[in-house]
């Protein structure tokens, strides 16, 4: 949601829509670079699929840094959490990857690259 929220859209209006909207600009970005994406959202779960380089989670529960405790874990249980890099805006979340040796990626730097 960081990424979405980087840039005033009127995201807020229709949020399913900017998800979908953010998933495909993902799948552009995977099927450039060659690198597999994992985005995890807030709220709601809806019928919402990735392309083949992207899988879409929602959080595991509801509340409070829902998502951002489900990417801390994917970070904390992957074999080599170094050659992640997590895109966040959220500081406590750019704390806890970066703990584990993900990299972390600013929402804004990211949405450059998507745009690019």
């Amino acid at each position: 949601m960081n990424v979405i929220g980087s840039r005033p859209s009127g995201w807020w209006r229709d949020r399913p829509g900017a998800m979908r909207e953010l998933v495909e600009e993902l799948d552009a970005f995977a099927e450039r670079s060659g690198d597999p994406v994992t985005v995890v959202f807030d709220g709601r779960l809806f019928e919402l699929e990735g392309g083949d380089a992207v899988t879409v989670r929602f959080a595991s529960r509801r509340g409070p840094n829902a998502a951002d405790d489900d990417i801390a874990a994917l970070v904390e249980s992957d074999d080599d959490p170094a050659d992640l890099s997590v895109v966040t805006s959220d500081g406590d979340l750019a704390r806890r990857v970066r703990e584990a040796r993900a990299t972390v990626v600013g929402a804004g730097g990211f949405r450059r690259l998507l745009e690019g």
